[in-house]
């Protein structure tokens, strides 16, 4: 599978809520970069490692939000690298917000595993909806 399937289908297994299969294809010691300001990750240091992801991420996404989705529309293959073009849509359940907003993903991929992530968002939007100041 050429690293652009791959990544439409680890987007497609999360829609689901497939999250064994999208782990599955992280290599045990991704490093995982999210925007800077993110409310999610205050530091600026990556998570490694899927479980890293699952905790710090995945489990607030699901019990804080309702409807958290991501809609891919335009993937870029660059070599080891897929670009995704896309948003994020969902309500802040704290806030009750809705967020609609514009969003890319850089991953990088080896011998077919997810190695590297690194997110690029609209951080004021996403503040703004979660009512981080």
């Amino acid at each position: 599978m050429d690293n652009v399937s791959l990544l439409k289908s680890l987007y497609a297994s999360f829609a689901r809520g497939d999250v064994p299969t999208v782990l599955g294809a992280m290599h045990p010691q991704i490093a995982w970069h999210s925007a800077e300001s993110n409310p999610y990750m205050p530091s600026g240091e990556p998570w490694v490692g899927p479980e890293a992801i699952v905790t710090n991420l995945f489990m607030k996404l699901g019990s804080e939000w309702d409807g958290f989705t991501v809609h891919p529309t335009v993937f870029h293959g660059a070599g080891d690298s897929v670009i995704m073009e896309g948003r994020y849509s969902g309500t802040y359940k704290a806030t009750g917000k809705r967020m609609d907003l514009q969003v890319c993903h850089v991953w990088d991929v080896k011998d077919g595993k997810v190695t590297r992530f690194q997110q690029y968002m609209n951080t004021a939007q996403y503040r703004d909806v979660m009512g981080v100041a």
